[in-house]
């Protein structure tokens, strides 16, 4: 038993030099980071030499963020789409596969162009509004 208990001893140790790592790390960055205190010039933000104009982190619109998120939708299609086009052709030889695959693909092309009515019913691709 004693023998079984000592096995897991490099597994402690290591994970207590990993604490401590970090533990030392983080202490040694906010020791360090006190003596090196900036100016306000050294803090803004560099353009070419340029005094910098207006807010650099504009907001965007919900919707902007929407269309993205809606192309990554409609650009994964073509991840289920490409492979079914590369082996239809194998499929269509078998009998008992041919509409089976066929019509598993026009249904998730159905699904896809549902949800893509839904988004222009709902106006969602157009984010300037």
């Amino acid at each position: 038993m004693e023998s079984q208990l000592l096995q897991y001893a490099p597994v402690l140790i290591l994970g207590a030099l990993a604490v401590a790592f970090a533990a030392g790390v983080l202490i040694l960055s906010v020791a360090l980071g006190k003596l090196g205190r900036n100016s306000k010039i050294k803090d803004t933000a560099y353009e070419c030499g340029m005094l910098p104009v207006g807010d650099g982190n504009t907001r965007m619109s919900v919707k902007f963020y929407l269309v993205a998120m809606l192309f990554i939708l409609f650009d994964i299609e073509v991840v289920f789409l490409y492979p079914w086009a590369v082996v239809y052709r194998e499929l269509l030889a078998d009998p008992a596969t041919r509409n089976l695959i066929f019509f598993a693909m026009l249904s998730f092309l159905g699904i896809l162009f549902v949800g893509y009515l839904y988004a222009l019913k709902k106006r969602a691709f157009d984010w300037k509004s």
